[in-house]
């Protein structure tokens, strides 16, 4: 494919943006290729500025979970576009997101709407800290809570891509009550849950340094220790929330935290995030609590519209059982052309649902230490012509796939074919 508008695209940008994108991962860096500038997406294709189009498996990392535009979707931001934009106000819809987001969480009573993952895991700590008048969290290596000062060491996703999983500016004192354990631990957790723990944070199923799936127990475990030691269990559901299952990744384990955050796909592509759990534990936010909490933007009216609509879609009769078998089609023919290029023993490939990645190195692969081990050359081969091919990847190892109600049969074979080739390329280098 040739890209020379966006070539040009990106050499603008560079005098304009930071780096020419406005989120590190964009920048193309990890696999040595200028950024791809998007015109227009539909469905599940995006189409570049090139008029190059592809089959889009990043979704906006997530939240595209029924595909681009969906009229459902476009329909209900029409209707609220018109009545206004934003209020600084509280909102029916905003209730009726509410309702919805509790009728599908055993955990949740109370919701509190707020602009961002990164902003829903900031006010679920400081929740979690006034709650139980502590200071510690843990959290897990490789895990990525958005980029707030206490959340950002060993991160996942953009850091672990750019080799940057601490960040300059983030003092020693905003991290000194963040105690660092392996994903996968509970020896490790168990060690570091001392009585001055407020909350163990998790991603259930960790999706920001590729996708790694909680051993049989972990979850149950973490569920017993917070138990025992008064700390509050936390679930980042940002990308696991209404895409694994309409009542998440809690619902598919069983294990129910005490506080969990929400984004994504509950915004139906506009940004938004969230907080919910027991009233007696939300109550602690103010205005009823002493925790403060304020945003001009939270509970948007437009989010929370898309949102609603979004929901509405996936309620609909079979729709994650279609999903799964999307998924399980497209996971099957990748791993059967890494095994076709010889990839069969030094590729994993790990998946839940609609989320899967393939690592480029021998599994098992259970924590951020293992995804370290990956040949990142061999990805950026097979990155470089799947994107030639006409598929849309994230550009990093250490980021997931997804899959969308409007990928089509035709889409997977196209990509299983593409596939081939490209872990022909990679095979090179492994």
């Amino acid at each position: 494919m040739q890209r020379p508008k966006s070539h040009a695209a990106f050499e603008r940008a560079t005098q304009s943006l930071v780096g020419g994108v406005n989120s590190p991962v964009r920048a193309y860096r990890a696999v040595e290729k200028d950024p791809v500038f998007v015109a227009s997406a539909k469905g599940g294709h995006i189409t570049d500025v090139d008029d190059n189009e592809y089959v889009d498996y990043v979704c906006s990392y997530g939240p595209g979970i029924l595909g681009h535009a969906p009229e459902p979707v476009l329909a209900a931001i029409r209707e609220a576009i018109e009545r206004g934009t934003t209020y600084g106000a509280p909102t029916e819809i905003e209730v009726n997101l509410a309702d919805a987001v509790i009728a599908a969480f055993e955990s949740i009573e109370k919701v509190r709407f707020v602009s961002s993952g990164t902003e829903a895991l900031m006010t679920a700590i400081r929740l979690a800290r006034g709650a139980t008048g502590r200071n510690g969290i843990i959290k897990c290596k490789g895990c990525y809570h958005g980029h707030s000062d206490a959340l950002l060491v060993a991160a996942g996703s953009g850091a672990t891509t750019l080799g940057v999983p601490n960040s300059p500016g983030v003092t020693s004192g905003a991290v000194a009550d963040t105690h660092l354990v392996p994903y996968n631990d509970l020896a490790a957790v168990e060690a570091a849950c001392t009585s001055d723990v407020s909350a163990v944070l998790v991603e259930p199923v960790a999706g920001n340094m590729g996708v790694i799936l909680p051993q049989p127990g972990y979850l149950e475990g973490l569920r017993q220790i917070c138990d025992r030691t008064g700390a509050l269990l936390i679930f980042d559901e940002v990308i696991t929330g209404f895409r694994l299952a309409y009542g998440g990744a809690q619902t598919v384990y069983g294990v129910r935290p005490d506080i969990t955050t929400l984004g994504k796909i509950i915004g139906g592509g506009m940004p938004v995030g969230a907080l919910g759990g027991p009233a007696a534990i939300m109550d602690h936010l103010s205005p009823v609590g002493s925790v403060y909490q304020a945003g001009t933007l939270s509970g948007n009216p437009i989010a929370m519209a898309a949102g609603l609509a979004t929901l509405s879609e996936l309620r609909g009769d079979g729709f994650y059982e279609t999903l799964e078998q999307k998924s399980a089609t497209l996971a099957d023919g990748l791993r059967q052309a890494a095994a076709t290029a010889g990839l069969a023993e030094t590729t994993c490939f790990n998946r839940i649902g609609s989320m899967m990645c393939g690592f480029f190195r021998p599994g098992p692969v259970i924590n951020h230490d293992d995804t370290l081990e990956c040949n990142t050359d061999a990805f950026a081969a097979y990155f470089g012509v799947m994107l030639d091919g006409g598929m849309w990847l994230a550009p990093s190892q250490f980021e997931a796939m997804f899959v969308s109600a409007a990928h089509t049969a035709e889409d997977l074979d196209r990509t299983i074919s593409v596939a081939a080739d490209a872990f022909a390329a990679a095979a090179k280098l492994m």
